[in-house]
């Protein structure tokens, strides 16, 4: 139940990373990319985000 309550987190975060990647991407400046990929770099940053939100749902107790 946790796991599904959290997951717009995981999507909020990697649609926020997948953007913020590409316009930093596209000006020039230098970012550290997973695999050198800015897709990549946003769904790992989604999923951790989802199962960290997840994990804390749990451990609080929050319904």
């Amino acid at each position: 139940m946790a796991i599904h309550q959290s997951a717009g987190v995981g999507v909020g975060t990697f649609l926020g990373v997948l953007i913020m990647m590409f316009i930093m991407r596209r000006s020039g400046k230098k970012v550290r990319l997973l695999n050198d990929s800015v897709v990549y770099t946003a769904l790992v940053a989604g999923m951790g985000a989802w199962t960290l939100a997840a994990v804390l749902r749990l451990v609080v107790g929050m319904t």
